[in-house]
């Protein structure tokens, strides 16, 4: 007899675990299958975001932060050391520690909260059933009342760069180097390119990251942007923007790489070369012909705005669906799933997501650009404040960036809040919660804010988009 389930959920990510697990707690009976293993040959749940994604890279982001810390910016504190070395074997050994207590810990959670973890490969069949293919090629059907599908994503190839886990990398094979290359090529100038080349420049590498756009950062305010090219080109990012990789050849230790740029065709040598050009979805081998979903030619399953899919009672969340490929969002919407199934009508504000790139400064960004509501005709008005001007973060020595709060002139509703600078993922996240709850400009004006806090920065752009910032002199309204 098969095993039976009020909900199953394919895949053990941000989206799938969270799903599993709300489920259960609000009395379903659920299963999560997921086969990713790690390095021991053991079940690994957590997905992209816990194994190879957003935490083994914060891991090395704060480690070597902390390594260029102590070699270039404790003497303006007065502390004096001798000289600084890096182990990198033992940064990305306790890279690997912190993902092991991690996962473990979903583990730990299913079982405390009554999830069946399944391990092996999930299939949608017709009619709800889902075969689960395990480690040792036996084959069992599940029954499910609901299924949702979660299975994530994978780093995109391209043909001109293949990778081979050794010269050419992608970005799970940069969380592993052993040594800090001489030379490093980056191609692709997002989220992950950025975060990934940070790392390996603080210590020591020379960093030069290829961006086939001629635009920086274009999903960020212009503003924002232009500072975070400033600042990381002064950091020693060598960005190259419109610079189109059309060829790589791998001549033993290093790899000669070839673009094309304003100036024609280009060459240039690395040790070590990172494809860092987006993630795709992992639909592959994930629906039997007939099991009733469809997705479309870039992988995508197709659903509406509450994640269901085209069969009833199969739903689809984070990385596989339409929007961003962000663990919170595959969280959210795991959370959001589960509880339309219980019969509640909870929605998801789409609007205001947070972005965060963990580079240093942070860049952080909820709600839209003003360049966006521009071109959409919506007039706005808008404060900034640097961290210059911070008292704390003088104090930090960390006064790089700015807020800026972009509010509509008319009704002085907040559209969007975007900031590079220390703690911006957390400021970013204040003015989240504001603008969730409709906060106009004078709202956050007029909250008492702690001092001396990084947040008060948000407080007086807030402040400053009527004119009324303090610690800065204010623009003149034309």
């Amino acid at each position: 007899m098969s095993q039976k389930f009020d909900v199953v959920v394919i895949g053990a990510g941000p989206g799938g675990y969270v799903a599993a697990i709300k489920a259960a707690q609000l009395g379903l009976s659920t299963a999560c299958i997921e086969k990713y293993t790690d390095k021991e040959g053991k079940l690994a749940l957590g997905g992209t975001c816990l194994n190879v994604g957003c935490i083994p890279s914060k891991a090395l982001l704060d480690s070597s932060w902390k390594y260029h810390e102590a070699k270039d910016a404790f003497a303006i504190h007065g502390i004096t050391t001798g000289e600084v070395n890096m182990d990198v074997p033992a940064m990305v050994g306790r890279k690997a520690n912190i993902v092991k207590g991690l996962t473990s810990g979903v583990a730990t959670l299913f079982k405390a909260n009554g999830v069946t973890s399944l391990q092996g490969h999930g299939k949608l069949l017709a009619g709800k059933r889902v075969e689960l293919t395990k480690p040792d090629g036996s084959v069992e059907i599940i029954e499910a009342e609901n299924v949702i599908l979660a299975s994530g994503s994978r780093p995109i190839d391209i043909p001109p760069a293949p990778v081979d886990n050794n010269v050419i990398v992608d970005s799970t094979g940069a969380l592993e180097f052993q040594s800090v290359p001489k030379r490093l090529g980056v191609i692709g100038a997002g989220v992950i390119g950025l975060e990934l080349g940070s790392v390996w420049s603080r210590l020591g590498a020379e960093v030069t990251v290829l961006e086939a756009l001629d635009t920086f950062l274009m999903a960020a305010d212009a503003a924002v942007s232009k500072e975070a090219y400033k600042t990381l080109t002064k950091q020693g990012l060598d960005i190259k923007l419109g610079a189109r990789v059309t060829g790589s050849k791998v001549n033993g230790d290093e790899v000669v790489v070839t673009y094309t740029d304003a100036n024609g065709e280009q060459t240039i040598t690395f040790d070590k070369l990172i494809v860092a050009v987006g993630r795709r979805p992992v639909t592959t081998e994930l629906l039997a012909a007939d099991s009733g979903v469809t997705i479309d030619e870039r992988g995508f399953v197709f659903v509406d705005d509450h994640c269901a899919t085209s069969v009833p009672g199969v739903f689809a969340i984070g990385d596989v669906v339409r929007g961003m490929m962000l663990a919170h969002k595959a969280s959210e919407e795991g959370i959001m799933v589960v509880e339309r199934i219980k019969g509640h009508k909870t929605e998801m504000n789409y609007d205001l997501i947070p972005s965060v790139i963990y580079t240093h400064p942070e860049i952080a960004w909820v709600g839209k650009t003003e360049q966006a509501l521009k071109a959409e005709g919506v007039e706005v008005n808008v404060g900034t404040f640097p961290f210059a001007a911070s008292g704390r973060a003088m104090a930090a020595n960390d006064t790089g960036g700015f807020v800026k709060v972009i509010a509509d002139a008319k009704t002085d509703r907040v559209l969007g809040v975007h900031v590079i600078g220390p703690s911006a993922a957390e400021l970013v996240q204040q003015g989240a919660i504001g603008m969730e709850f409709g906060t106009s400009a004078e709202d956050l004006g007029m909250m008492v804010f702690s001092h001396p806090t990084l947040s008060e920065a948000l407080h007086e752009a807030a402040l400053a988009v009527n004119g009324g910032a303090i610690h800065i002199a204010n623009r003149k309204k034309r």
